[in-house]
């Protein structure tokens, strides 16, 4: 019989307090001073060029995933076609979400990120000068300014965007409810959403806990799923198609399937 979900939540944790050593003394600095290096860089590289500076978040991430020893590999890129505008839907299971993605995809888009972020040094004036999307969760009416100013900027640059439906990242790995926000703007903009599943990340560092592991992350991008000439109407059906898209790339744990 198959050990259960608490006694491998158990396991992983005595394993990471033998990997904290390492967590704490090699892997806390490396990020944190590159952060800074890396935001004080692309504030630069900005003043001459906007899109110069995503190449430095794309080093970063690998960065981030290459001193931790975690392995991520993508499949389906081939669903992209070049020079279309997409809407990116990710499930969010732990922070190495973005590291993950943002260092493997070879597509710019922006992020549709939590106001708080601006106030962090490097990471905040990475996200300011590179274009990405602030998104004040605690008051609806500056969220949904923030996204309107947005749509219309990506309506003029044909630029993808972003977003994590589930909102937060997951507390035990598992598929979260969807909210609206991601569907509306694909459905305003016409562009066709990409489901995108992200697994493993839990188990490198679980959502809201710093208990940090080596791992492997697996990113699978599924099929365009058209969004021209949908309505609000059409909204949950949309909206049940990504997810059960998204959730094809999970582990059935991550889906919710096991107990």
């Amino acid at each position: 019989m198959s050990p259960s979900p608490a006694a491998l939540e158990a396991r992983r944790d005595r394993l990471a307090l033998l990997y904290l050593p390492w967590a704490l003394g090699v892997f806390l600095p490396v990020v944190g001073s590159s952060m800074l290096f890396c935001g004080t860089l692309a504030v630069l590289l900005s003043t001459v060029s906007a899109n110069a500076g995503w190449w430095v978040g794309v080093l970063w991430s690998r960065l981030v995933c290459l001193v931790n020893f975690t392995r991520v590999e993508l499949q389906g890129a081939e669903h992209v076609q070049p020079g279309q505008g997409y809407v990116y839907l990710l499930n969010h299971q732990s922070h190495f979400d973005v590291a993950a993605f943002y260092g493997t995809w070879r597509h710019q888009f922006r992020w549709v990120v939590k106001e708080e972020l601006r106030k962090v040094p490097g990471l905040g004036w990475y996200c300011q000068v590179g274009g990405h999307v602030f998104v004040d969760r605690k008051d609806h009416a500056r969220a949904v300014q923030s996204l309107e100013r947005a749509r219309q900027r990506l309506q003029r640059e044909k630029m993808s965007i972003a977003f994590f439906p589930e909102g937060t990242r997951s507390v035990d790995g598992r598929l979260q409810p969807f909210k609206k926000g991601g569907f509306v703007m694909a459905r305003q903009l016409g562009l066709p959403i990409l489901p995108v599943s992200v697994s493993g990340s839990h188990a490198v560092l679980p959502g809201k806990r710093l208990r940090l592991l080596p791992g492997r992350i697996v990113i699978t991008v599924h099929p365009p799923i058209p969004t021209d000439g949908l309505t609000e109407a059409d909204q949950p059906v949309l909206m049940e198609r990504v997810r059960e898209a998204i959730a094809s790339g999970l582990t059935p744990w991550e889906r919710g399937e096991e107990g």
